[in-house]
């Protein structure tokens, strides 16, 4: 049976409702999954859950851990990713430093500072983890729920030929708000989505058994009161740009600089609590959820009872891989011609079918063309942040938070530079590729107004202007003067 080993087992939300739809899965009974992470006192815990939940339900799953990475991929058909690097502590450096330059994040893991940063934590892991399967389980197929989804895949795609998907909920989820707002149930809508990780737009939406075009209603019912208020920042950019995305207000109002640039842009679109747009909400989240239980094992008080499969999409793909079942879901991919005006090589979000023989992305062709620039935006920052996590220069990490729209939209380049070489100081401990490395300093350069101006050519924008200045200056009629002898002269010709 297939052997999964979970590297990132501490993760406990994720590790046990995966795990759990593995066991929840008859095409995956009798598995073996190897739980895998650096410390012991989450993974014992969930080791320790785990196997009760195996025990209480009689299942045949085998079930161990270790601290040894190489162990657990040793031989293993699929690999199962679900690490943060550098944690909490982290965490609070990504989300408090930008606020001191203005930049107010609400999430902070995916765009902005806050994902550019966790992206130069996690991308050199996941390039080590997959040197490591392409030496242990080279036939193993990776699965990738490390954030921030798109830089990491990105950078799996630039160094490693092992087949790999990442995978969000946030299509099947959007789903849901879709079919409350078109009123049709959630089974019975068709879609394509496409774009980036967390930027993916719904290009149709049409209902299965008629085909009726459900787009119309959508974007009729996105101009009500009541429908609008839910989601504010979403339904503006359909609103602008045509169509409705998979990421929540308090997500997407972080990759695009018109929401929370300004006061008043934060009074008008980011107002409802937590993760609908407040500063913030998941670093307090995580903090208040880190000290209620530091000591305090959660896994004690949930239940062992398997229960139906989550919307998670990952125990679907295996079961397809085992069983040649197939399985139509949306995945982030590395962009080999899928979207075609979005880079070669960078990470999209594409739907994918999968079977025994493996992963199968959809050729979706060109996004609209509004929606593959808004896309781009947010491809740039990630383009540079894998970059710069691969060669270790700290001037790409701040040109990669210059570029971010949120960031672009708040700070000048030397508070972005100040802001930069601050976080990099924080973070140095999880930043090991930049080691003795240090971004170069750029003070700003003070112009007394008695300053004497170094002699230039001048530019033909500037004679232009001297020109217009000219035509502003000049008379329109002749002296009077000369008007009056021009007369002059006729009379004494009589």
């Amino acid at each position: 049976m297939a052997k999964i080993a979970m590297i990132g087992a501490g993760s406990l939300i994720f590790t046990k409702t995966l795990a759990m739809d593995i066991m929840a899965t008859e095409a995956l009974e009798g598995s073996e999954i190897r739980l895998m992470s650096r410390t012991r006192p989450k993974l014992q815990q969930m080791e320790s859950f785990l196997k009760r939940v195996v025990a209480e339900n009689h299942k045949p799953t085998t079930l161990w851990s270790t601290l040894d990475r190489r162990k657990a991929l040793e031989g293993a058909d699929y690999v199962i990713v679900t690490i943060q690097v550098g944690g909490l502590d982290a965490f609070s450096y990504d989300y408090t430093i930008p606020l001191k330059y203005g930049v107010d994040q609400c999430i902070g893991d995916t765009l902005a500072p806050g994902g550019v940063f966790r992206a130069l934590r996690t991308i050199p892991v996941l390039v080590d983890i997959a040197a490591d399967m392409e030496e242990l389980c080279p036939d193993a197929t990776l699965i990738n729920y490390a954030n921030p989804m798109a830089p990491v895949c990105m950078g799996l795609g630039w160094t490693t030929d092992l087949p790999f998907i990442g995978l969000c909920h946030g299509v099947q989820t959007t789903l849901d708000l879709i079919g409350r707002y078109t009123n049709t149930p959630k089974d019975r809508i068709d879609h394509l989505c496409a774009g980036i990780n967390h930027m993916a737009w719904f290009l149709s939406l049409t209902y299965k058994r008629t085909g009726r075009d459900l787009m119309p209603i959508l974007r009729r019912n996105i101009e009500q009161p009541e429908y609008y208020v839910n989601e504010k920042v979403r339904g503006e950019v359909m609103r602008h740009f045509g169509y409705f995305m998979t990421e929540s207000t308090g997500h997407l109002s972080e990759y695009i600089p018109w929401f929370r640039s300004s006061k008043r842009a934060m009074a008008a679109y980011c107002d409802e609590p937590a993760f609908g747009g407040e500063t913030g909400a998941y670093y307090r989240y995580a903090n208040m959820l880190a000290r209620k239980y530091k000591n305090v094992d959660y896994l004690a008080l949930e239940s062992t009872h398997i229960e139906k499969r989550s919307v998670e999409y990952c125990s679907y793909i295996l079961e397809a891989m085992e069983t040649d079942r197939v399985f139509k879901l949306n995945g982030n991919v590395r962009n080999d011609g899928y979207i075609t005006n979005l880079p070669e090589g960078c990470c999209v979000e594409v739907p994918v079918f999968v079977d025994r023989r493996g992963l199968h992305p959809v050729t979706v062709g060109d996004l609209p063309t509004q929606c593959a620039a808004m896309n781009q935006s947010n491809v740039t920052v990630q383009t540079l942040t894998a970059e710069a996590a691969l060669t270790g220069n700290p001037e790409m990490v701040m040109q990669a938070c210059a570029m971010d729209p949120l960031t672009s939209a708040c700070c000048t380049l030397k508070e972005v530079r100040d802001m930069t070489a601050e976080m990099l100081a924080a973070e140095a401990k999880w930043l090991p590729q930049f080691k003795g490395r240090k971004l170069r300093p750029a003070p700003a350069i003070a112009t007394p107004k008695r300053l004497k101006r170094v002699d230039v050519p001048l530019d033909p924008a500037l004679a232009i202007a001297n020109r217009f200045q000219i035509l502003a200056e000049q008379k329109t009629t002749k002296p009077k003067k000369a008007h009056k002898a021009g007369k002059a002269g006729k009379a004494g010709k009589k």
